[in-house]
């Protein structure tokens, strides 16, 4: 073979073997633009199904509340500042309202720091960002929480703290009970938490939770509402398939 036909066949080998470098290369970067798609989409259609088991609302992520003008409190301030509070904000009737009905609740005074927490709550809006979240019928139907960021957002700006226990024998777990939620970890002073609270269903009550929880009122109108929500269809976490959202809740 010649000096020239070994150059041409030398030539011709090294453009085909940059030839499939170069496609080897163009397919590399396919690969891994295919693979940051098929990420991205993945990730997105993770978060769809997040928010479709849930169900939350178009705008769950947004809140009219302005969070600046809320006075966000420390555990260190709870009491002098819910004192204040209630002396400068005395209403005890509530009303909550769904889309079931209207429940109207009857504070108690002689539990002035659960009574003056919730009417803050109220008159800040909070309870609008939230759920009736847990459903047991016969027994308790539980709200004031969500797994809306806006929730969060307001909790954030209220302050991060619990409430000492008002618990009183002269207010027990009957049907119709208002009390306050607790967290069971770490909390041998039975403290309740500021959000949530629940509505005692069930015809005999819930009397083992006296001396357990604080009943801060009663429900005056609407047993038929709490009803109706308790008798809804939940998942294995007694969440209600369907949002029970707790459109607002005013003080009278």
């Amino acid at each position: 073979m010649s000096y020239l036909q070994k150059l041409f066949c030398l030539t011709i080998i090294l453009s085909a073997t940059l030839f499939i470098s170069c496609e080897d290369t163009k397919t590399q970067k396919n690969s891994n633009k295919s693979k940051k798609e098929l990420e991205r989409a993945a990730q997105k259609a993770k978060e769809d199904s997040i928010l479709n088991s849930v169900k939350i609302y178009d705008d769950a992520l947004k809140t009219s509340i302005d969070l600046k003008a809320i006075e966000t409190v420390s555990q260190e301030e709870l009491i002098p500042f819910l004192t204040k509070y209630g002396i400068n904000n005395p209403e005890n009737k509530v009303v909550i309202y769904t889309s079931f009905g209207n429940i109207y609740v009857t504070l108690f005074n002689d539990t002035p720091l659960h009574r003056a927490n919730f009417v803050r709550l109220a008159k800040t809006g909070y309870f609008g960002t939230t759920f009736f979240h847990r459903v047991l019928d016969n027994f308790v139907i539980q709200g004031g929480n969500s797994d809306n960021v806006s929730t969060q957002k307001v909790r954030a700006a209220i302050g991060d703290y619990l409430i000492p226990s008002e618990f009183s024998p002269k207010h027990q777990h009957n049907r119709g009970a208002f009390s306050a939620a607790k967290y069971s970890e770490q909390n041998i002073s039975k403290a309740s938490s500021p959000f949530e609270f629940f509505i005692v269903q069930g015809e005999r009550g819930a009397h083992h939770l006296d001396n357990d929880h604080t009943v801060f009122g009663i429900v005056t109108q609407g047993m038929s509402v709490v009803d109706k929500i308790a008798k809804i269809k939940t998942d294995e976490s007694e969440w209600p398939l369907k949002n029970v959202i707790i459109d607002s809740v005013t003080v009278q």
